[in-house]
């Protein structure tokens, strides 16, 4: 037994192997970092900061066409994982973290300071979950409804950083 990983994930009882064999779940587990017996989430969030840093160095437009591309293929990965969990929103499916970090720092000037913060106020908002964030995280079923959370978060976080820097 580790002190790192689950024995199984989800309803399926699938390995971390199965997992990191099959494409789909490999994706929706944060290509990997959703595995964490503890703190998947942030976890997860931590997986998105290298992808952050790369997308950085190139044009704006190529930043938000990979977010882009991220929530709405997001919907799908996160569906079909659920569907091979047989679980809504597992809390190992961390596709949703990794979009929600893209956008709370989406057009923001970079520094050290603002990746801090933008990391810190997204898993705030993500964990607390406000109002209308919790209500959409009980009642909206599905890929959308794991996206959608996560989404709102983001949205928060990145109003704070836009207030704030």
């Amino acid at each position: 037994m580790s002190i790192f990983l689950r024995d199984y994930y989800g309803n399926a009882r699938l390995s971390a192997a199965q997992i990191i064999k099959d494409p789909v779940l490999l994706l929706a587990f944060g290509f990997g970092s959703g595995l964490s017996k503890k703190m998947p989430g942030t976890m997860g969030t931590l997986a998105a900061v290298p992808i952050y840093l790369l997308l950085i160095q190139g044009p704006g437009w190529v930043y938000v066409a990979v977010t882009i591309i991220s929530l709405l293929a997001g919907i799908s990965i996160c569906d079909k994982a659920a569907q091979k969990l047989q679980v809504h929103d597992y809390g190992g499916i961390v596709w949703d973290e990794i979009a929600g970090f893209l956008i709370t720092m989406c057009w923001l000037p970079f520094s050290w300071q603002s990746l801090l913060a933008g990391f810190a106020l997204f898993r705030f908002f993500d964990i607390v979950k406000p109002w209308p964030i919790k209500w959409l995280d009980r009642h909206v079923e599905g890929g959308f409804g794991i996206m959608l959370d996560d989404v709102v978060a983001a949205l928060f976080a990145a109003a704070v950083m836009r207030i704030w820097f």
